[in-house]
């Protein structure tokens, strides 16, 4: 069976997921977004977790998609089995309930910035460099390059990598907003523990609402958004407990509008 290449660990509240295949620059092939995706459930199903830090082993963070893994794909194959499956996952990530931060400890190319992308604080070491070359392939960011990073950094920044081949340093990156902090080679990780713990200090359900507000302020997963805040306030009513008593006892349900 071979090993597992998308890692999660826990210390205490902050639970790191690790992207492990070094000797691909940790490039993705199908399996290990089937990897990331399953990583995702498992930390938002654990209750101890506050935070996420996101990153890679060995010298990158992600080099994006594996060009093996979905090169001799056909175009119905690598449209709904690798762009659009990638997207979900990604979409998934981005959504978790707690806050993400992601440790760019390399370059983070294509999928490794649509990766970054999906965190909400990102912290770069001062070699990284950042990129969405894929026209240089002749093929477009598949994984929300042009959607979700458009919402996030500007058109015109992502105009510049996607049409222009821009690529940008760390140091370029973090006053182009596209990265929050730059730090030393090979301090990524400990610089995201320490962001971490500043956010393990502030109300849980008041950051998880706040990730949800700033996501619809932003055009991000609105529908979603509304409906878990909507229904988590329901949630907490006693015309909520009523109903259920209600509809558990076999009666009509008396509510009050309790909140």
């Amino acid at each position: 069976m071979a090993e597992p290449r998308i890692i999660t660990s826990r210390d205490g509240a902050i639970a790191t997921i690790t992207v492990t295949r070094p000797d691909k620059l940790n490039a993705f092939d199908i399996e290990m977004l089937k990897e990331l995706s399953a990583a995702c459930d498992a930390v938002e199903a654990d209750s101890a977790v506050r935070i996420v830090i996101l990153t890679g082993a060995g010298k990158a963070f992600s080099a994006g998609g594996d060009i093996k893994a979905w090169g001799a794909m056909q175009a119905n194959e690598f449209g709904h089995q690798w762009v659009r499956f990638g997207h979900r996952v990604f979409d998934r990530l981005a959504t978790l309930r707690m806050p993400l931060i992601a440790a760019i400890n390399g370059h983070a190319l294509g999928g490794g910035l649509e990766l970054a992308g999906a965190a909400d604080i990102r912290i770069a070491e001062k070699h990284v460099t950042i990129g969405l070359p894929e026209t240089s392939l002749g093929m477009v960011p598949g994984w929300s390059g042009t959607q979700r990073l458009v919402q996030r950094f500007g058109a015109q920044i992502i105009r510049r990598m996607v049409l222009g081949g821009e690529m940008f340093t760390a140091e370029e990156a973090c006053k182009l907003g596209l990265v929050d902090q730059v730090v030393e080679s090979g301090s990524a990780l400990e610089a995201a523990k320490a962001y971490a713990a500043r956010i393990v200090t502030r109300g849980p359900a008041a950051l998880e609402i706040s990730k949800l507000m700033i996501g619809v302020a932003n055009g991000e997963d609105n529908g979603a958004a509304v409906e878990t805040l909507g229904s988590m306030l329901a949630a907490k009513t006693g015309d909520l407990k009523e109903g259920v008593a209600a509809f558990s006892g076999k009666r009509p349900a008396n509510f009050k509008g309790e909140w």
